[in-house]
């Protein structure tokens, strides 16, 4: 009786024509296939990037639009409360903390500071009364640049 373990382990595993040869090597990506797929995700980055940003920019926009009239809804029921507006002196921190001398206060009308901070991280400018004609007062933001003037995202924001 003859042991097959030798005949085993002298057959090939597979026949270099047979389909099992054939997925071995062909398996996994060339170095071209690679660099063409980071090629077209670095073009798609490219393009999309900058749209994203400038989608950015316009949502801190309309944020600080949608606070300031949020303010000044604030600002009108403390006037309803006191009589009048606060004071530029008295400032916007008025609605969270009674300022001295003021009969009427009801608030807090905010719950914390945060709400006086335009998206940018800077607080609001207020005055009043108003500069402009047919306003009690302003609430202004001077936009992305944090400078006077200035087009699209570094527009200044006034209230209506």
């Amino acid at each position: 009786m003859r042991s097959i373990l030798p005949t085993l382990t002298k057959m090939p595993l597979a026949c270099p024509r047979s389909p099992l040869a054939k997925r071995v090597k062909e398996s996994g990506f060339t170095l071209i296939e690679l660099l063409v797929v980071l090629a077209i995700l670095g073009l798609l980055i490219g393009f999309v990037a900058p749209a994203m940003i400038r989608q950015l920019g316009s949502a801190k926009h309309k944020v600080a639009e949608q606070s300031i009239e949020r303010l000044a809804g604030i600002l009108d029921l403390y006037r309803l409360d006191v009589g009048n507006y606060p004071t530029t002196s008295q400032g916007l921190p008025s609605l969270s903390a009674a300022p001295n001398g003021v009969a009427g206060w009801d608030g807090p009308y905010l719950k914390d500071e945060s709400g006086l901070k335009d998206p940018w991280g800077r607080p609001f400018e207020y005055k009043s009364p108003s500069q402009r004609q047919g306003h009690s007062f302003d609430i202004v933001t001077l936009g992305a640049d944090g400078k006077p003037g200035g087009e699209g995202e570094d527009a200044d924001i006034l209230n209506r």
